[in-house]
């Protein structure tokens, strides 16, 4: 202890951990949601994760260069970037968009702020929306398992036109979807992983989903799929989102408490998005309005100093 103990400005206590290590621990979390995503829609995905990842890459150490800044590739934070963007984009996207997404992500998201742990908003999800807004068509054109050569398209869970699906299909992947967040097992191996390290808590996800759950049951009326609170959890983004985005160190709260409320208000925007709006997810959105009440969670959540009225 008294070796890790440094009188001068904080930081006073210092930690095996850093983050790089946390970033390659995550990256390595999502592998196996990764792997069966390409499994299950074929081997451009693959290559769209690939290109997603690569493009990140390079337009951080790009910035960095014309910033004249230390450039900082292998901390695994522009890595992680691209891949959390690519788990959000449709196999059917062509690999031009994917390098466009990775450079709006990294150089608006992230570098634009000043670089890591000064954004504001989560990077991936700024390229996903960027994406959204720019390309629709594409963005919500999503083959089915096995069918990406095949020219098929498939309805995903949140659709209206969705004609239903089994709950072992939602855990395995067997439906329409992103890459990255169709097989909901793989996911939960990797939260479990990192649950166990501690690099998540569970205030945020709990709160997230428990809301979303919770607003499906409540509003969700009598159609096919709005009322049913466990397709609700498991379709879409929720998953991915609630326990890989919405838990970033950055963009999230620091206190319990603020984390409690952080999840709840991204997963009231989702129930709201989803069973009122007319975009059938919610999650990219929410988590993004969330962030920039980031700041203002803090400040009203933050604990009282020790001897202050």
């Amino acid at each position: 202890m008294s070796n890790k103990l440094v009188v001068q400005e904080a930081p006073h206590l210092y930690a095996a951990e850093n983050h790089t290590r946390i970033m390659w621990t995550v990256f390595l979390s999502l592998i196996p949601a990764g792997v069966f995503g390409v499994l299950i829609f074929g081997l451009k995905s693959f290559w769209i994760i690939l290109v997603g990842i690569v493009s990140a890459v390079l337009t951080e150490a790009l910035i960095q260069k014309l910033r004249n800044r230390e450039v900082t590739i292998f901390d695994g934070s522009a890595a992680l970037t691209g891949l959390l963007l690519t788990f959000c984009l449709s196999s059917a996207v062509p690999l031009w968009l994917v390098a466009a997404g990775s450079f709006i992500a990294i150089a608006v998201g992230k570098q634009v702020f000043g670089g890591l742990g000064q954004n504001i908003f989560n990077p991936a999800l700024v390229g996903r929306a960027f994406l959204l807004t720019a390309w629709p068509t594409p963005m919500t054109t999503w083959p089915g398992p096995k069918q990406l050569f095949d020219g098929i398209t498939q309805a995903t869970p949140l659709a209206k036109n969705f004609v239903g699906t089994s709950y072992w299909d939602l855990l395995i992947g067997n439906r329409g979807g992103c890459i990255g967040e169709v097989c909901v097992l793989a996911l939960l191996a990797g939260v479990l992983f990192l649950l166990i390290l501690g690099y998540i808590s569970w205030q945020i996800p709990f709160s997230f989903i428990a809301t979303v759950g919770l607003f499906a049951w409540m509003f969700g009326g009598e159609s096919l799929f709005a009322g049913k609170w466990l397709l609700q959890i498991l379709s879409g983004g929720l998953i991915l989102g609630a326990f890989f985005m919405a838990t970033d160190y950055v963009t999230s709260p620091l206190t319990n408490r603020g984390r409690l409320v952080f999840g709840f208000g991204c997963g009231l925007f989702t129930a709201v998005i989803r069973i009122w709006g007319g975009y059938p997810e919610g999650v990219c959105y929410a988590i993004l309005l969330m962030n920039a009440a980031t700041p203002l969670i803090d400040r009203f959540t933050q604990p009282k100093v020790f001897g202050v009225k």
